[in-house]
């Protein structure tokens, strides 16, 4: 996809020349998984699938949205005065809940907007689609309003609209990632405190293949806030010994000592993901930083391990995909990635091993489930941005 290819399809739409347009990646997350809403650490990186926009301003008081993922929903028109939730106005949700909260923090949208989409990321993949959206909106409404943000307060935007606009009961990992993403660079974040580092992301002689089950997960309809239910239940038992703000207070040991203060098992087994999964976390950066894929590789298997057996989110098609990339020549580790329930995996892949791999997992994937999965080289890439 390239700008005059997005600027041609406005113009078709729109019947008239963009204003400027956009870029906003989707996000992979190599480590640190249900970690971020429990203060603990992640390890995400922007990549090059994401959604382009082009965008201009009318002279009127309509947003006018188009998707040419979705041709058959046409344009949809939506005043600027009435930036509420509206379930048929399906995915401009995410766009006017990150108008509506610039709104609310004091910034200016006085006019309205010709507004056109297109997404490279699957839909329903768990690599952050919705995110990616609305980080777009909010570099659409920072250049063509020339509001003064900071990328952080933008971010902060993206997460409250999924949060208190969508319902959904996110952490800060994915919006950060695609709003602060670089090239070649993973983001080591401290979600307790949104310390984060720009960490090399030097691969060698690997490369990381996104593995897609083509099974849908909306998020919102996953049992991602029934997870982060048994969380919260688990973290109020230990405050009652312990004077920690999250999970992502504890290390191992520390857990370990006081982990029978929580009664229900599965708010133990829970618990038990988050803190071994934060301290994964620690352990992948180091081994990146050293140089040891092999032993990051491991980290990654473990944490499916614990994604699998303690917070259950994996099911059938990750599994089968995951367990089968174990079993390949040149694989170093491999992973669920995102919410669970369907979705993606990641594998860290000898570059020469690429086509045996995904002919071999391709083959068991499909025997086990009934269809085909996908496969994708994730490029890391750059944050969300304005192209022209």
């Amino acid at each position: 996809m390239n700008t005059e290819t997005i600027r041609t399809q406005f113009k078709d739409i729109f019947g008239v020349e963009a204003d400027h347009t956009y870029f906003s990646p989707g996000r992979i997350n190599l480590i640190g998984e249900h970690t971020d809403y429990n203060g603990g650490h992640v390890f995400p990186a922007a990549i090059s699938l994401g959604t382009y926009g082009a965008a201009r301003k009318r002279d009127d008081q309509v947003l006018r949205f188009y998707s040419g993922n979705f041709p058959e929903k046409g344009i949809i028109e939506v005043p600027l005065a009435n930036l509420h939730f509206q379930e048929e106005h399906s995915w401009t949700n995410y766009p006017k809940g990150v108008l509506h909260f610039l709104e609310e923090t004091g910034h200016t949208i006085d006019q309205g907007m010709d507004i056109y989409i297109y997404g490279t990321i699957p839909n329903g993949s768990g690599l952050s689609s919705s995110s990616s959206l609305e980080l777009l909106m909010g570099v659409m409404a920072e250049d063509l309003f020339d509001l003064k943000l900071d990328r952080l307060d933008l971010v902060k935007i993206g997460k409250q609209t999924e949060n208190d606009f969508i319902g959904v009961n996110s952490g800060i990992m994915d919006q950060f990632a695609i709003g602060m993403g670089a090239d070649q660079r993973a983001i080591y974040l401290d979600t307790n405190t949104l310390d984060y580092e720009l960490v090399p992301l030097d691969l060698q002689d690997a490369v990381i293949v996104i593995m897609n089950t083509n099974k849908r997960r909306e998020l919102a309809d996953s049992k991602y806030n029934e997870r982060r239910a048994e969380c919260e239940a688990a973290l109020g038992a230990l405050q009652s010994a312990l004077n920690i703000q999250s999970l992502g207070d504890l290390d191992l040991w520390t857990f370990d000592q006081y982990s029978y203060l929580i009664k229900d098992e599965k708010q133990l087994k829970r618990a038990r993901h988050a803190v071994l999964e934060n301290q994964r976390t620690l352990e992948a950066r180091k081994a990146l930083e050293a140089g040891d894929l092999a032993r990051f590789g491991r980290l990654m298997n473990a944490s499916h391990v614990s994604l699998e057996h303690d917070y259950e989110v994996t099911g059938l098609e990750l599994d089968t995909l995951v367990h089968t990339a174990w079993e390949q020549e040149g694989v170093l580790g491999a992973r669920m990635i995102g919410a669970g329930f369907g979705g993606c995996a990641i594998a860290l892949v000898k570059k020469e091993a690429v086509p045996a791999f995904e002919a071999a997992v391709g083959q068991r994937y499909k025997d086990v489930v009934g269809y085909a999965p996908s496969f994708y080289m994730a490029e890391v890439a750059g944050g969300s941005r304005v192209l022209d």
